[in-house]
């Protein structure tokens, strides 16, 4: 699953693909978006002798690097995803917690306008929106009636 960009990424920067930081990379890119401790928990179906703060020291790594991203998906611990995949916005259920990516494209007049009010240039590879999924909303609705 290790790619050769995420080497030659490295190499660029002056740094190795050492086996822990290929194992976290190969993590991140399985389950996509995922905490810290989810991270571990995948790390170690091939690894047991990673602990929790080797996940954190390279996570920390790779988001310098711009090889990974992390969103705050709600309470808690971030979760990270890979930076080389299409910018997006999570959409959060604040019911069943699914988590949706949806292009950046739709929130260009939101974008838009802070940018033409306040001269904020917004991140979108961070941004989260909360609210309730289709699934949920409609699951709501049945029980009102």
């Amino acid at each position: 699953m290790v790619t050769t960009d995420w080497k030659s990424d490295l190499r660029q920067r002056g740094y190795r693909l050492t086996p822990q930081r290929q194992l976290v990379l190969e993590a991140v890119d399985a389950l996509e978006h995922a905490t810290p401790d989810e991270l571990l928990t995948e790390v170690r179906r091939t690894a047991s002798g990673i602990n929790i703060s080797t996940v954190y020291r390279t996570l920390e790594l790779l988001e310098e690097l711009g090889l990974v991203s992390h969103a705050h998906l709600g309470h808690g611990a971030p979760t990270y995803h890979l930076a080389d995949r299409h910018h997006h916005m999570h959409l959060v259920c604040r019911d069943c917690g699914s988590v949706t990516e949806a292009e950046v494209a739709l929130a260009a007049p939101l974008t838009e306008g802070l940018r033409e009010a306040f001269g904020f240039e917004t991140d979108m590879k961070h941004f989260a929106i909360f609210g309730r999924c289709a699934a949920c909303t409609a699951k709501a609705s049945a029980a009102e009636s």
